[in-house]
């Protein structure tokens, strides 16, 4: 199911972002989980668009333990803005044995007040608990903004 969840998050990225056209502000998310017996994985995924500015965040997060006891888990990021006159992107990706953190964002904007954003973040926690969140937001100006946002929590026994 991992790779499942992961192809079908890389797929709504594919079809919700990459640089717009100058069309309508839009804003949309993607988030998915499952877990059994004793792994499990989560991720979301988020584009934004308006004018010609887009932004795009992915992230995924997984863990898995044998019956001896030991464990992995693994953290994922990435996100992309294009189109605008000031385009910035970062992924921070952090933590311990126990615990792993990360999030993404991205920004695209225009000088005419036109932008679009994106932020991933996931987390594990003690190898029991995996979630993510993604927000997205995009505007155009002389109008409101067009948000969205997609989250999912796994436990994991």
């Amino acid at each position: 199911m991992g790779y499942r969840a992961i192809t079908c998050l890389l797929t709504a990225i594919a079809v919700c972002g990459g640089a717009s056209v100058s069309q309508a502000q839009n804003s949309s998310t993607v988030g998915t989980g499952s877990a059994s017996e004793s792994s499990g994985t989560v991720g979301s995924a988020g584009s934004g668009s308006a004018g010609d500015t887009s932004a795009s965040t992915v992230g995924t997060a997984g863990t898995s333990s044998d019956e001896d006891g030991a464990s992995a888990s693994s953290l994922g990021s990435a996100g992309s803005a294009a189109g605008g006159d000031k385009n910035t992107s970062r992924t921070n990706i952090h933590g311990n044995e126990n615990n792993l953190h990360g999030k993404s964002q991205a920004k695209a904007m225009d000088q005419g007040g036109t932008w679009s954003k994106s932020k991933t973040q996931m987390k594990v926690k003690q190898g029991e608990e995996l979630s993510t969140r993604t927000k997205t937001m995009s505007h155009e100006a002389g109008g409101p903004p067009s948000k969205s946002t997609s989250s999912s929590t796994v436990d994991v026994e």
